[in-house]
């Protein structure tokens, strides 16, 4: 089954309710999915336990396992511990950052400044520096692959330099309509042009599952 950490809902720019992302992905052939809207300060304290109300109830009847996550979006680097550690108490299980992605004007910085705040994923980095890659290493910072047109232009640098240096990838969608929801076709694509080979799935879906269990660990605490 699949697993996606990173989707988003109408809670921000996504096209469908949580109610609906979550039946299509099980649909889908997913076994989890994290719905983690972009948040800031000005929308983080109803949108996090919106997501929160919303997962136990779907996880139950769609038979899939929902978490509740976020994507701290284009908020100041030297902000972005303040806005990661604000998430969590929140009920964040998982806190994914807006990476520095070639296609977008994100703040320089932003990418370092979520390692340094143990941010579970920084979604599509960029061109991240191999100095960053060996900090989310330490860290333990997933690095996230993308299937999303335009983010994935950093996707072969990403999985290069996380493979020299020890960093964990996951594979996401940043899903903000049906039609961007995993299927093979597409996950074999993606890997291809990032330099992967297809068999590397499973590491990466094994990595995206040990996320999970630690997030459900967390609800049970």
């Amino acid at each position: 089954m699949y697993i996606d950490l990173h989707t988003h809902t109408l809670f921000s720019d996504g096209a469908l309710l949580p109610s609906e992302l979550v039946a299509r992905a099980r649909v889908a052939g997913y076994g989890a999915v994290a719905i983690s809207d972009h948040v800031d300060f000005t929308n983080i304290d109803f949108v996090i336990p919106g997501i929160l109300k919303a997962a136990g109830d779907l996880g139950k009847y769609y038979d899939i396992k929902v978490i509740t996550a976020c994507e701290i979006t284009y908020v100041p680097p030297p902000l972005i511990a303040r806005a990661v550690s604000r998430a969590r108490r929140l009920g964040a299980r998982l806190v994914v950052v807006h990476g520095e992605t070639p296609v977008e004007p994100v703040p320089a910085g932003t990418n370092h400044a979520a390692i340094l705040a143990r941010a579970d994923i920084l979604a599509h980095p960029g061109f991240i520096s191999p100095e960053d890659v060996k900090l989310a290493a330490s860290k333990g910072v997933s690095l996230e692959i993308t299937t999303r047109p335009g983010h994935d232009r950093g996707n072969g640098r990403v999985a290069e330099l996380s493979m020299s240096l020890g960093a964990k990838i996951v594979l996401n969608t940043d899903t903000h309509d049906p039609e961007n929801l995993l299927d093979d076709l597409k996950i074999r694509r993606t890997l291809a042009a990032a330099g992967l080979k297809s068999s590397y799935y499973k590491v990466m879906t094994q990595n995206s599952a040990d996320l999970v269990a630690r997030a459900l660990r967390n609800i049970r605490k």
